[in-house]
């Protein structure tokens, strides 16, 4: 298995994380998104993943993009430990909150975003931090809303993929000293993943490619 990422990339951390807790062993493969004008669009990766974006992961013949995609696939295909519980209402609510990240927070703060901000639309660095706090705190403090008031993860007892998706997210809030006092059942459930292997060994500055 092979997982084409980037160390900074909070959708390649999410997949790290769960590779990890399902224990399953793979090769890291960076792909630098800034060097050279990034590597996501050279022409080999373009024929890897035509959206010029990463994660890829490589599973023998299959070839995914899209964490949530890939996500899913992991918890179909290797089943054990489940990041989804049993019961339909509980997939529900952890898909609920995965998709707040991955489609309501993440698309608008992402590196392609805030390199168009800068480059193209030629905002200042206090208007795209402004831009960025926003819909950090926009989601955040919702998530805050939606997670188990009891239980050290999202869910009560059990990591699932919201804290998959959390995390990261989180992650990319500290570094970009976004205010989360609005936030503190989310910062007490980051502190108890964390204390996993699986999402501490996961950490950006601990992947191979980190500068």
């Amino acid at each position: 298995m092979k997982l084409y990422g980037y160390w900074r990339s909070s959708a390649a951390f999410r997949i790290r994380i769960a590779l990890n807790l399902k224990g399953l062993r793979y090769e890291n493969i960076p792909v630098h998104l800034v060097r050279d004008g990034g590597e996501q669009y050279k022409a080999d990766y373009l024929a890897l993943n035509p959206q010029g974006r990463v994660p890829t992961l490589v599973d023998g013949d299959l070839v995914l993009g899209q964490s949530m995609a890939i996500l899913e696939y992991l918890e179909e295909k290797y089943p054990a430990p489940p990041l989804l519980p049993k019961d339909a209402g509980g997939r529900a609510r952890a898909r609920q909150i995965a998709l707040a990240v991955a489609c309501d927070i993440h698309p608008l703060n992402n590196l392609r975003v805030l390199q168009f901000l800068e480059k193209t639309l030629h905002q200042p660095q206090e208007s795209r931090d402004a831009w960025y706090h926003h819909w950090i705190r926009d989601g955040l403090t919702a998530i805050e809303k939606l997670v188990s008031p009891r239980g050290p993860y999202c869910l009560g007892d059990n990591v699932s993929i919201a804290d998959v998706m959390l995390v990261p997210q989180l992650y990319n809030a500290h570094r970009f000293n976004s205010p989360l006092d609005d936030c503190p059942r989310l910062l007490a459930i980051e502190q108890q993943c964390l204390a996993l292997p699986a999402f501490d060994n996961a950490l950006p500055e601990k992947q191979p490619d980190a500068v």
